[in-house]
C-alpha cells in the first residue's frame, strides 16, 4: 500500500535537470492525493515555459509506478506562480 511517506521519498529522487534539486524540496508539488494505488498530483514548474516539464512528468510517473502506483494523474498549474521556498533560498544563498 502506498503511503504519503513512500510517495514523498520517491518524489525526492526526481531532480529538476536544470537546478539539480528534487521536485519535492523545490516546492514544485502543491498537492498530493493518494487513494489506494492511485495518485493525483497538483504541481507547477519553475516557469510556464519550462523546457523540462514533460521530462519531469515522465520521471515522476515512472518513479511512482516503480513503487506500486497503478495510475498517476499530474495536473500542472501556474496559480499561484512558482516561488522558491524561503528556506531553500537561504540554503542556496539567493
Amino acid at each position: 500500500m502506498l503511503t504519503k511517506e513512500t510517495v514523498i521519498a520517491a518524489l525526492q529522487t526526481v531532480k529538476d535537470p536544470e537546478i539539480n534539486l528534487d521536485v519535492w524540496t523545490m516546492g514544485l508539488i502543491y498537492n498530493l492525493d493518494i487513494e489506494g494505488e492511485n495518485i493525483k498530483i497538483l504541481m507547477t514548474y519553475t516557469t510556464p515555459f519550462c523546457p523540462w516539464g514533460p521530462e519531469l512528468n515522465q520521471s515522476i510517473t515512472q518513479k511512482l509506478t516503480e513503487i506500486g502506483a497503478a495510475t498517476v494523474a499530474i495536473e500542472v498549474t501556474f496559480d499561484p506562480p512558482y516561488k522558491m521556498p524561503d528556506d531553500l533560498r537561504a540554503l542556496l544563498g539567493v
